[in-house]
């Protein structure tokens, strides 16, 4: 049976975006037809500013999401980052392997350091290494496939060079997995700027669709949603941004084709109507489910306290890696003997 990892960053509310590039086919598909990982990945919020308080908060509620949306424990294995040591292990060898041109290039952070140099500040050490964390969170279980959205696509990539690498140098350890991404809305768009994604990090704004946000609140923000010169409804993603990003959210809502959807609204206001609709419908099982399992506190606890099962895939693993690049093994169960002279 292939091996599917994937993971939610606690930096955010989880999102429209979130859901339909990633979490629907978590729970329509990878569940049922892999044995199938997904992971609160709270030690990649450490890379930013934050409150500790509010990680702790977002990482119940984005577990407690991913439930909702059906993801079911009895079918994978849903568990948060840092109650396994083999992600912190595992990071620090691949560090090891992978060179600072290749972290230098990664997008995410060229664009977050831009940001943060033009303030006259700088960036924590963990936003350059964090894809190295995320490898290790691939490579620890031997995943074949990563369903990610489009702009993760980069990160699996330094994964998979990661791997060959270590492979090469130190003896076959890793499985090479390659990334899988949605039919349609892969990379679902801000509605009040259609360049950019619509990210989970911003706290608030008219642009972002969150999962639990009410059906008045999500018509109003379709409803507003920035469209283009002209009044023809045609899907043409480089010269109409702002009316594509709408028939692809209605295309992954409905189950239909954007080209197709192009022809059958002769509006904007239509377009928008009926797309505000279709994300009120495709939300409600989601958020009634969310109120369910809110109401049960003991449950979601329950199902985040049982990281047995992933540890036992990791670090079997992680100790291969080890072995593999030079480090002696521990005594099995011996105990560390310190001695402090003063």
């Amino acid at each position: 049976m292939t091996r599917v990892f994937s993971g939610v960053k606690p930096t955010g509310h989880l999102t429209l975006g979130n859901y339909l590039g990633a979490m629907r086919r978590w729970a329509d598909v990878d569940q049922h037809q892999a044995d199938a990982l997904f992971c609160i990945v709270d030690l990649h919020a450490l890379t930013v500013d934050h409150d500790p308080a509010r990680v702790r908060r977002l990482s119940r509620q984005a577990a407690t999401l991913l439930l909702a949306a059906g993801l079911d424990p009895e079918l994978c294995t849903v568990f948060v980052q840092s109650h396994v040591d083999e992600h912190a292990r595992l990071s620090y060898v691949l560090e090891c392997v992978a060179t600072d041109g290749e972290m230098r290039r990664m997008i995410q952070y060229k664009e977050k350091a831009a940001r943060e140099r033009e303030r006259g500040g700088s960036v924590r050490l963990s936003l350059l290494t964090y894809p190295v964390l995320m490898a290790a969170d691939i490579l620890a279980y031997g995943a074949e496939e990563v369903p990610v959205g489009d702009d993760q696509t980069q990160h699996v990539e330094l994964t998979r060079d990661l791997a060959v690498r270590f492979n090469q140098r130190y003896g076959h350890t890793f499985v090479v997995p390659r990334a899988t991404h949605p039919r349609v809305a892969a990379r679902v768009m801000n509605l009040q700027d259609p360049t950019s994604k619509m990210g989970k990090s911003e706290d608030s704004g008219p642009g972002i669709v969150y999962l639990l946000d009410e059906p008045d609140v999500v018509r109003k923000k379709v409803m507003r949603a920035v469209t283009d010169s002209g009044q023809e409804v045609v899907y043409d993603p480089a010269a109409q941004p702002g009316v594509a990003n709408l028939l692809e959210i209605l295309a992954a809502c409905t189950g239909g084709n954007p080209s197709d959807l192009s022809g059958v609204y002769e509006s904007y206001g239509a377009l928008k109507s009926a797309t505000a609709e279709a994300v009120v419908e495709v939300l409600k099982p989601v958020q009634e489910r969310h109120r369910e399992l809110c109401a049960d506190p003991g449950y979601v606890e329950g199902v985040l306290r049982d990281a047995d099962r992933a540890r036992a895939m990791a670090r079997p693993t992680v100790d291969a890696a080890y072995r593999a690049i030079g480090l002696l093994p521990a005594a099995e169960g011996a105990a560390a003997d310190i001695r402090v002279t003063v």
